[in-house]
């Protein structure tokens, strides 16, 4: 889950970014509302965590524009506004929470939670391919009967791959899905966590069942084991 923090106080934004990223989400920071935009225009996010105070616009203004698009992307206030009539018109400018500060990191995690429980319970939330089962609202794993153990960095892999089945997807993309935007992309984490998501599924990488190589372009999931098979072939038939 990707997360993007509008916060110009910066003693609060890097708590909220360490809080939150300790918490399993991938998470960009901007300090002012012309950057939120900026961040919005150009990335897919999960939910926006956005103080209306900000040094160069009003954060309901961020609200206002995101929902005139139509996003579905789930808004949470977190600001020191804590008068009723500012909690009803953050809520009436198409908020999905409001939180007031001074606020625990723990409230704020429970209410994150929750609205993305919300949101994915809409959209069929158990993902299955072949045998592997992925729940991402209690964050679980199984293959066939058998629960899968990952660390939350695997689990942001296999989820956001199950998410595209079929579609390869770029090292940079997985980067920017499951890690922070600054990450280097010139680093082996990725393929370091690929391969040892492959070894806990028990997939082969020589003749890969789900989680497919596709070389000097990233990976796949694949969605069905006849056209793993089908792709096995055909690489066997190219090597002829």
């Amino acid at each position: 889950m990707k997360l993007l923090v509008v916060e110009d106080e910066k003693d609060v934004a890097n708590a909220l970014h360490i809080g939150l990223s300790r918490d399993g989400y991938a998470v960009d920071v901007a300090e002012n509302g012309n950057k939120a935009l900026e961040a919005l225009a150009v990335n897919d996010y999960d939910l926006l965590v956005l103080d209306l105070n900000l040094p160069d616009m009003d954060g309901l203004d961020i609200c206002r524009l995101t929902r005139e698009k139509h996003s579905p992307l789930l808004i949470l206030i977190l600001t020191a506004r804590g008068k009723q009539k500012d909690i009803v018109t953050g809520l009436n400018y198409g908020a999905d929470d409001y939180l007031i500060k001074p606020f625990h990191l723990q409230e704020l995690l429970a209410r994150i939670r929750a609205l993305l429980r919300r949101d994915l319970r809409t959209r069929e939330p158990i993902l299955r391919i072949q045998e592997i089962s992925l729940d991402p609202i209690e964050k679980v794993v199984w293959k066939s009967d058998h629960r899968i153990q990952l660390t939350r960095k695997e689990f942001g892999i296999l989820e956001y791959l199950m998410r595209h089945p079929n579609e390869v997807i770029s090292q940079e993309e997985l980067l920017e899905h499951v890690w922070v935007t600054m990450t280097n992309v010139f680093s082996n984490t990725v393929r370091v966590h690929i391969q040892s998501l492959r070894e806990k599924l028990d997939d082969d990488s020589t003749m890969p069942k789900y989680i497919e190589t596709v070389i000097g372009t990233g990976y796949r999931f694949v969605q069905s084991e006849h056209e793993s098979i089908e792709s096995k072939n055909n690489k066997e038939n190219a090597n002829e």
